[in-house]
């Protein structure tokens, strides 16, 4: 059966791929499971509100009945911002959600997914997940996907609550370039840095555009991650967040948490430690990453037309 049976690209996406015009990819896991309501439907709006600022076209994307959506309309946003039983989709859950018609929030793996199938190159979130603490083998769904797909992913760094030296050794491992944006460290999601150095630090837009251009057209395919330190206003202190993280990591094992329940668990916890400081970073860094990435998909728009 042709794909089109199961993607629908928004009219406004539509042109906008169609005449060379920078698209940036959103996910939808962010607004059904990642953050409260009712903040989660008012940063939704404001990442896509941003994105048109810097002279960009958003696409949300998320699954409606059983059809992937990339551009989802206000009242689809509705849907998954205040709906019940939305699946959490990522590689392996397509198939499931599609097959039986269900709604789906697309993860960041999910989203590059959708986002490639679309032919979108630049993608904004939070932040990518990564190996977990205490558990080598438990690793997420997004590093391979990061390895195997060709879309940028503009985020702050692994969340903090993973294991991020060894999230680098497999990025590293798999061949994924992590780009400093303006930074020399791995940001560390609600702190500026990890203290871990990345690959390379590019200090503009148009310099990472043509990392990309240059990547991609050797036909070196998979994902690049460009990471960028939350605001340094609002962000946590390093020692703050490693105590915050610690005590969450208690508490889930305390508690039985693991698997898919484990990530939103630890990042609510964290917020009820740091009495919500962290949701605020959380939004704020999600509206920064969207902004930076209009302009790299600016950058990268002109770079095509001029070939």
């Amino acid at each position: 059966m042709p794909i089109t049976d199961y993607i629908e690209i928004s009219p406004e996406v539509y042109d906008a791929l169609h005449n060379d015009q920078p698209v940036v990819a959103l996910e939808s896991t962010v607004i059904s499971h990642g953050l409260p309501r009712p903040v989660n439907l008012e940063t939704a709006r404001r990442c896509e509100a941003a994105i048109r600022e810097e002279g960009g076209v958003p696409a949300t994307i998320g699954i409606i009945g059983g059809k992937i959506v990339v551009g989802l309309n206000e009242d689809q946003l509705v849907t998954l911002a205040l709906g019940e039983n939305i699946r959490k989709v990522s590689r392996r859950d397509y198939a499931i959600a599609l097959a039986r018609k269900e709604h789906g929030a697309t993860t960041v793996a999910g989203t590059m997914i959708a986002a490639y199938l679309a032919g979108i190159h630049i993608f904004a979130t939070g932040g990518i997940g990564g190996v977990h603490r205490g558990d080598a083998d438990d690793v997420s769904a997004d590093l391979p996907e990061l390895a195997a797909t060709s879309v940028a992913v503009v985020c702050a760094g692994a969340k903090s609550i993973l294991d991020l030296p060894r999230t680098l050794e497999y990025l590293e491992t798999a061949g994924v370039p992590v780009v400093g944006y303006q930074t020399d460290t791995l940001p560390a999601f609600y702190a500026t840095s990890s203290g871990l150095p990345v690959d390379v630090r590019l200090d503009t837009s148009r310099e990472v555009a043509d990392l990309l251009y240059i990547k991609w057209s050797l036909g070196l395919d998979g994902g690049v991650l460009i990471t960028l330190p939350p605001p340094e206003e609002l962000a946590l202190p390093a020692d703050e967040l490693e105590a915050a993280t610690e005590q969450a990591l208690k508490a889930a094992d305390e508690a039985g948490i693991k698997g898919k329940a484990l990530t939103p668990f630890l990042l609510a916890q964290v917020s009820t430690i740091t009495e919500g400081r962290s949701l605020e970073v959380n939004t704020a860094l999600l509206e920064r990453n969207a902004r930076t990435a209009a302009h790299i998909a600016g950058e990268l728009s002109t770079l095509m037309r001029q070939a």
